[in-house]
């Protein structure tokens, strides 16, 4: 995953050098391409915990090793990631609206969603040791991601938001020009390119610590 060393800096020139300043918000307009991607990656990671969870539990015959410790990793990450949105997304609301907080829709769906992944690494700590560790872990995460939907998509959607609309409206339209959203989509990949980095990283560091007995699902 070496491209990461030459996506991440070309999305930083990118964004601060290439692309221009939004019309209205002028250079504050170049957070969107850091925390749209963050959120995406945030977003990104719980689901793919929640779908290795799902593999996990249906799996009897142990087939697939470490797919809890997996979903683990995929979890922390987009719990680091959800962290960086929100100080992203204070940063511009700070700048545009004149506060760090509002406890605007989408403000107040992260918390949420932060809250319930906080309580996941709660949950597993205090089952550290125990057999049954992976498996209430991984029903857990199945009902996270179960309400992802409603957190990211439908109450946005529905609650009168300080947000600007969505990059794209109800008519397919695209509110950018061709150098902001090329700039955005580069940053969208390489933010992803980046989590695939890090999961197969954290990945390679359980397995290493599984041959010595130190990772806590080991025994899972």
């Amino acid at each position: 995953m070496k491209s990461v060393y030459v996506l991440m800096p070309v999305t930083i020139v990118m964004a601060f050098l290439w692309a221009p300043p939004a019309e209205l918000l002028g250079d504050y307009s170049r957070i969107i391409y850091f925390h749209v991607p963050l959120a995406w990656v945030s977003v990104l990671a719980f689901v793919v915990s929640g779908i290795l969870s799902v593999i996990f539990l249906l799996d009897k015959k142990n087939r697939f090793s470490g797919l809890d410790g997996k979903s683990f990793n995929s979890a922390a990450i987009g719990l680091a990631f959800t962290v960086c949105t929100v100080m992203t997304g204070s940063i511009w609301a700070k700048l545009s609206w004149g506060s760090f907080w509002n406890w605007d829709p989408r403000e107040t769906s992260i918390v949420f969603i932060l809250l319930i992944y906080i309580a996941y690494f709660c949950l597993q700590a205090a089952l550290a040791g125990k057999s049954s560790r992976g498996k209430i872990g991984s029903s857990y995460l199945i009902v996270a991601m179960a309400t992802l939907p409603f957190f990211v998509f439908l109450i946005p959607r529905i609650v009168w938001s300080l947000h600007p609309e969505t990059i794209i409206n109800v008519n397919r339209t695209i509110y950018m020009d061709d150098q902001m959203w090329i700039t955005l989509l580069t940053a969208l990949i390489s933010f992803s390119v980046l989590y695939v980095y890090l999961f197969n990283l954290m990945n390679r560091i359980m397995v290493l610590k599984h041959r010595i007995g130190e990772h806590p699902h080991a025994a899972d």
